[in-house]
């Protein structure tokens, strides 16, 4: 097993780092290691405002089919498709992260139905945990849009 590379770090090194921008030498670094030196890395160092403008274009055109294919459902919802905020809704809900929306209706339904307004009046901490429901079930909602919203003509 290799070491980090980071002098007086004894965690494996398992993430490979460029010691300089065009050489095929690497360091090796445990990840916390890894990312202290990926903080002070600028990938846009040494362009102009034009050049780096027209690199990140080019390289967000690369990666557009990536995040096409999360919002169009290629991926399941349960494989890092979700948003963070959709993985806390679904904590509110006390759902599964791979829950789809049917499930996610019925645990909004049955849970908001316990704790409204109109069943339980005056009562303060059952308003607030109705709105947690409530903003739970709408940032869902939004999500399972986007997901299933087709263009003009059933395209993107």
């Amino acid at each position: 097993m290799r070491m980090c590379d980071r002098a007086g770090c004894d965690q494996p090194g398992n993430c490979p780092a460029p010691k300089s921008p065009n050489s095929p030498e690497r360091w090796y670094f445990c990840e916390r290691h890894a990312a202290e030196y990926n903080s002070n890395w600028n990938y846009f160092e040494g362009l102009d405002k034009e050049e780096a403008s027209a690199r990140e274009q080019a390289e967000r055109a690369e990666g557009a089919s990536y995040r096409q294919s999360s919002w169009n459902a290629w991926a399941g919802p349960g494989d890092g498709s979700r948003s963070r905020d959709e993985l806390r809704a679904l904590e509110v809900l006390e759902l599964d992260p791979d829950a789809d929306f049917d499930a996610v209706r019925k645990a909004w339904r049955s849970k908001a139905k316990l704790v409204h307004p109109d069943v339980r009046p005056g009562d303060e901490a059952a308003a607030k945990e109705f709105q947690k429901l409530q903003v739970a079930y709408e940032v869902l909602r939004a999500a399972e849009e986007r997901r299933t919203w087709k263009g003009p003509e059933g395209t993107f």
